[in-house]
């Protein structure tokens, strides 16, 4: 059922190692849906998110369209994936579960495990990667120094970049300095550090900002290591909200990354119909 103009939303509100997103399951994705993105993710003048997430749902097919907290429509999350599997089971009523939900970057599949109503574990097929963009030595000597860095597209583009220690960058000056040279389309910005079958990430999402996590970040990240010689086919990643496991298989030149971690339902939003059309022209 369409919801008339005078209707009450509901969201959801889930994160991936404090990656959060607002769900909100629906017959269509309207046209105000960047405006939306940009009013109800805000961090003090709305709820709060890294982005909104459109769940389109007819029997058994699943649809899964991300808007950026800045408006853009985003081709793919490993961490909003996981998010929306976790919200499905719960729509479910079902503590195990899998699901075949279209995205703009193709079909993935989701495998869910709620241990308890507000915690998940939940598992994204997040396929193959391919190769990314143009790799601009020049900004990121200016931006980090002299660095061996590689590019991944795992649906969205990444750029990750090897530091002798990430967290001890501010993300929101070196993400936009790197960045800058791939706009419009912008880039994911990732500085790792890696041994031992662990990589240690810092974050720059595009649309997003400076982020706790990043599902196909990690992908990208432990794709990269692991081309480097530096992790193997099983890798944690660990980012400022904590860790998540990439499982990689390659076969005939091309590698397919699996992205395991925990989940967390935060709670039902009601947005009223008058707030809801203020925040469409957001």
């Amino acid at each position: 059922m369409t919801l008339g103009s005078r209707q009450a939303r509901t969201l959801a509100k889930h994160h991936g190692l404090g990656n959060d997103f607002l769900i909100h399951f629906s017959d269509v994705v309207p046209e105000t849906a960047p405006a939306l993105a940009r009013s109800l993710c805000h961090r003090t003048e709305g709820i709060g998110a890294d982005g909104l997430v459109f769940g389109l749902t007819d029997g058994s097919a699943h649809q899964f369209v991300l808007f950026n907290a800045d408006g853009g429509r985003a081709e793919i999350s490993g961490n909003g994936m996981r998010c929306f599997g976790q919200a499905l089971a719960m729509r479910d009523s079902t503590t195990a579960a899998s699901y075949d939900v279209l995205t703009d970057a193709g079909v993935k599949h989701v495998s869910v495990r709620l241990t308890d109503t507000p915690v998940g574990e939940v598992t994204v097929e997040m396929g193959q990667a391919h190769a990314g963009p143009v790799v601009d030595t020049a900004v990121i000597d200016a931006a980090v120094g002299a660095a061996q860095a590689d590019s991944v597209d795992m649906g969205n583009p990444h750029i990750v970049i090897a530091v002798d220690s990430p967290p001890t960058f501010d993300m929101a000056v070196v993400g936009p300095a790197i960045e800058q040279a791939y706009l419009p389309t912008g880039m994911n910005v990732h500085l790792v550090a890696a041994k031992n079958d662990e990589v240690t990430m810092n974050i720059w999402e595009r649309g997003a900002g400076a982020t706790e996590a990043c599902g196909s970040g990690a992908c990208a990240a432990a794709v990269v290591a692991n081309r480097w010689g530096l992790v193997g086919d099983d890798v944690t990643v660990t980012m400022p909200g904590g860790s998540v496991g990439v499982h990689l298989v390659t076969n005939d030149g091309q590698t397919l990354a699996r992205l395991t971690g925990p989940t967390a339902f935060v709670g039902h939003i009601e947005i009223p119909a008058n707030v809801w059309k203020q925040a469409s022209h957001g």
